[in-house]
């Protein structure tokens, strides 16, 4: 998918009791799946007496279904990890997880109030939430003279494009990077302008 979209930027904390119980949630971006099960596994490090450790991530765009997943640990089913994870997919943020650890204290707070509490957190900490855009690039190896080195220049500006590394040597050397949603259009303007006279060579997107 290489539709930008927001991640997160920093990671959140926070806390309360409810009925005796300490629910404690934890925001953080996690960029795969594997991230998120390290990230997971840190918070039961920190917490290694709770009784629950409750979570819910998505490890790609918010609009990719299948990098996702949430556990109630134990707590009722569709309690925790449900609630969860349907704040997470209304952000509209990607790479990003919920840990909600919960120290028990004795009194049963019942399915409704089971999913207030593990929802309430999450609720408290997204808007505070520092986001920043990702997005997908191509980039090209451009070989080209000097004069066509002003053409390339004028076309990286609307295609949201930079010169990522260059060599003036007898001719130009230059790596360049453009949005990928755009990189089609980029290459015909390229040809366009200079009338087929650079040599052009795809690499593997990046993303930032």
């Amino acid at each position: 998918m290489s539709e930008p979209y927001l991640v997160i930027s920093a990671p959140l904390h926070f806390s309360e009791e409810i009925k005796k119980s300490r629910f404690l949630t934890y925001l953080a971006p996690v960029e795969n799946k594997q991230a998120a099960l390290d990230y997971l596994q840190t918070i039961k490090n920190l917490h290694p007496d709770a009784r629950h450790h409750c979570w819910a991530y998505i490890a790609a765009s918010p609009k990719n279904g299948v990098l996702m997943g949430c556990s109630d640990d134990g707590e009722p089913k569709g309690t925790a990890g449900k609630p969860m994870m349907a704040l997470l997919q209304g952000s509209n943020i990607g790479e990003i997880m919920a840990v909600v650890v919960r120290y028990s204290g004795g009194i049963k707070l019942g399915t409704g109030g089971l999913v207030r509490a593990y929802s309430n957190g999450i609720q408290q900490l997204l808007p505070q939430i520092e986001t920043r855009e990702k997005r997908f690039y191509q980039q090209y190896q451009v070989s080209c003279d000097y004069a066509q080195m002003a053409q390339l220049e004028s076309l990286l500006v609307p295609n949201v494009g930079r010169i990522v590394r260059v060599e003036y040597l007898q001719s130009v050397d230059a790596l360049v990077e453009v949005d990928l949603q755009l990189a089609e259009d980029f290459l015909k303007q390229l040809q366009s302008v200079t009338q087929g006279k650079v040599h052009v060579n795809k690499i593997l997107p990046t993303q930032s």
